[in-house]
């Protein structure tokens, strides 16, 4: 059955806490994946969820960054994982199964935003290689441990979904590269990625989310120089907020993908995309740029991009 994309009335919000989400719940036992858990809301979200007793693996293309931002903090392990290449993907997964080891929870945090035009691999553009084709291939690799935890994937998307449906046409933008639009394009397959999963993964016991984080200033505007956010009316020439409420705190940054992978609420439920501690709703036509919009979560373009990253990363756990 098909969960509505609608709003359950989940009792949090916009500035929830990921430590006020976890009030109450006991991750002893369980082990997450956090990728891209060693800085800004990921960081955030491995704290939290080792606060609340789970064991924390995280996957970094910088291991001895993530260790030393990982100092003191019980519960969690570092390995290392380039998800821009699908060679280092395949050997982490491989080490990783080799323990025998279930995962029940999975969160794809790492991402990269408004990047110059790179190409990895065989000219893939960076954002959808990395935000999209390496998370898939990733949690595709490790599919038999997922399996086994019977749990929850969660995809980071982001409200830049608004800004590209996926370009079928062009999508490693050969006929012009704009950052904003590889961004929203990314985005947009991590929301359809979720939706394709909990289709083919809900009948074994694994359901999938993705959702919008919110707006938080981190380490994710690595590309955008400081006259960039200047002009987006993020921050003044001094680098101060200038609408500090409409940004978040990390922790309430992190609040929604901890609330997707770990709350009783989302019990049976799947395949949706969230924001603010809830399900989303529609976003409306020429409305403001909230909700979802029905290109990334419409079920044909879901299962097309799912053969489509299959056929490109070669490796489909559900083939």
């Amino acid at each position: 059955m098909t969960t509505p994309q609608k709003p359950i009335g989940s009792g949090f919000g916009a500035h929830s806490t990921a430590d006020e989400v976890l009030a109450g719940i006991d991750l002893t036992g369980k082990l997450a994946l956090v990728t891209g858990g060693y800085s800004g809301i990921g960081l955030e979200t491995t704290r939290s969820l080792a606060r609340a007793g789970a064991h924390v693996v995280v996957p970094a293309r910088r291991p001895d960054t993530a260790r030393e931002a990982l100092a003191g903090i019980g519960n969690t392990e570092v390995d290392e994982l380039d998800l821009a290449d699908l060679d280092s993907v395949a050997a982490f997964a491989e080490r990783f199964l080799a323990t025998g080891r279930d995962i029940d929870i999975v969160i794809d945090s790492a991402a990269v935003m408004a990047a110059p035009e790179t190409r990895v691999g065989p000219g893939w553009e960076l954002q959808f290689a990395t935000n999209h084709l390496g998370h898939f291939a990733l949690v595709n690799r490790l599919w038999p441990a997922i399996e086994r935890g019977g749990g929850r994937v969660v995809a980071v998307s982001s409200g830049g979904h608004h800004n590209s449906p996926i370009r079928w046409d062009d999508l490693w933008f050969a006929q012009g590269y704009d950052k904003w639009q590889a961004y929203g394009q990314a985005k947009t397959a991590n929301v359809l990625f979720a939706v394709q999963l909990d289709a083919l993964a809900r009948d074994r016991g694994v359901r999938a989310f993705a959702l919008h984080p919110g707006g938080i200033l981190t380490p994710l505007q690595r590309h955008l120089s400081k006259q960039e956010m200047v002009e987006r009316g993020w921050i003044d020439e001094d680098g101060n907020l200038l609408n500090p409420s409409g940004f978040k705190s990390t922790q309430e940054g992190a609040a929604t993908q901890v609330w997707a992978a770990t709350s009783p609420s989302l019990d049976g439920l799947g395949g949706v995309y969230l924001e603010d501690c809830d399900i989303a709703e529609p976003a409306q036509p020429g409305g403001p740029r909230t909700g979802v919009r029905d290109y990334a979560i419409d079920p044909e373009q879901a299962a097309r991009l799912w053969a489509l990253s299959a056929e490109l990363t070669g490796v489909d756990a559900f083939a």
